[in-house]
Order: C-alpha cells, then structure tokens, then sequence
C-alpha cells in the first residue's frame, strides 16, 4: 500500500478541486504509511494556508499538550498523521470558515483511509470530521459527541477543538482534560514507544 499512498499524496498536491476559491488551492497535509495516530480536523484556516504547516498556532500548542509529544515528535515522526476533511482554505464566512468542500471529502477520504494500514487512534476535530468518521454521533453538540466518545471506543476520540476560544468550554467540562485527556496520553504513548 506504500506506494498506492505515495500515489494518492502526489494527486492530492496537484489537486486543482479548490481552483474557485478565494485563496486557491493549497493542499495541506502530513500523512505517511507509518501513520499510527491520526488528527482529522476541518480544514486549513488562512493561516495555515500562508504558513503551510497546519496547527502552528496557539492551538497546536494546546492540541500537542493533550496528545502528550513536543513539536518535533508531532511534525517529524512518520506515525502522527494530520488528514483534515477539506484539504484546502475553503474561504472566509460571516462568522468564520466556511465549512470544508465537500467534494474533497468525495474525493480523496476513503482511498487515503485504505491506504493507512497502521492506525490505531483517530482524534476527530469538527461535526464533518464527526460525521465522516463517527456517523452514529453525526448532529450531536460537541459536548455530547465528546462526552459519547470518552472511553476511546474502537480507537476514536472526538475532541473539542483546542483553540483559545474554546477556554470556557474547557473550564466548563473540566472532566475533558482530568477525565479523556490520560487516557488519549497513554495510548499516544504507547503508540509511539513501540519500534517503527
């Protein structure tokens, strides 16, 4: 499957899907066949897109705190993955982001996913990441959706995203990180003690 990866990666640099959109296309992505630990979130923000390095920023910080690594383990080691559902800018709305293209998801989800052999965790960011990955939690609150997936069932968690704004949602649902935050540490952990 290496190279049926290798292959779906060099399409998906050269996807023109985004062409439309404000910022153009700018695929953004860190994946491998090594990949043991997956983040799936949104899509790139405009920042990401400038900097082409996705959660460099505030919220990487607190996203590599809860899986426990620094900054070198979660960019250089081959097995943590980052695979959002749009990979590309979608453009500014009225109160953010708008939501990643769907027909990105279309057509690069399920041929990567088949082609990552070796994961064993899944951090889901987002109701479409929600949707794709846990469709049975599709439509429920992030609360919710957290609250449902905090035993790590099947190697999946849903996580709130770990952006500054989220503060008082992390102040209000202190079990998140007393509770679901562990144990997310120790299978990352586990994951990346053993020999490559």
């Amino acid at each position: 499957m290496t190279d049926d990866l290798s292959a779906l990666m060099a399409s998906m640099r050269g996807c023109r899907i985004c062409e439309g959109l404000e910022l153009g296309p700018n695929p953004i992505f860190q994946l491998d066949p090594a990949v043991r630990i997956l983040v799936v979130g949104q899509a790139p923000g405009r920042i990401t897109h400038a900097k082409k390095r996705p959660f460099d920023d505030a919220s990487g910080v607190r996203l590599r705190g809860w899986l426990g690594v620094d900054e070198a383990t979660f960019y250089d080691d081959p097995r943590i993955g980052l695979f959002p559902m749009g990979l590309c800018f979608p453009g500014s709305g009225t109160s953010g982001d708008m939501p990643p293209r769907p027909e990105c998801a279309r057509a690069w989800r399920e041929p990567v996913m088949a082609s990552l052999e070796e994961v064993r965790l899944t951090l889901v960011l987002g109701q479409y990441a929600i949707a794709w990955h846990l469709p049975n939690l599709k439509g429920l609150a992030v609360t919710e959706a957290v609250r449902r997936s905090r035993e790590g069932e099947n190697g999946v968690f849903v996580l709130p995203h770990p952006s500054p704004r989220n503060n008082r949602w992390l102040k209000k649902n202190d079990w998140f990180e007393s509770d679901v935050i562990p144990r997310i540490q120790l299978t990352v952990a586990r994951l990346l003690k053993d020999p490559r």
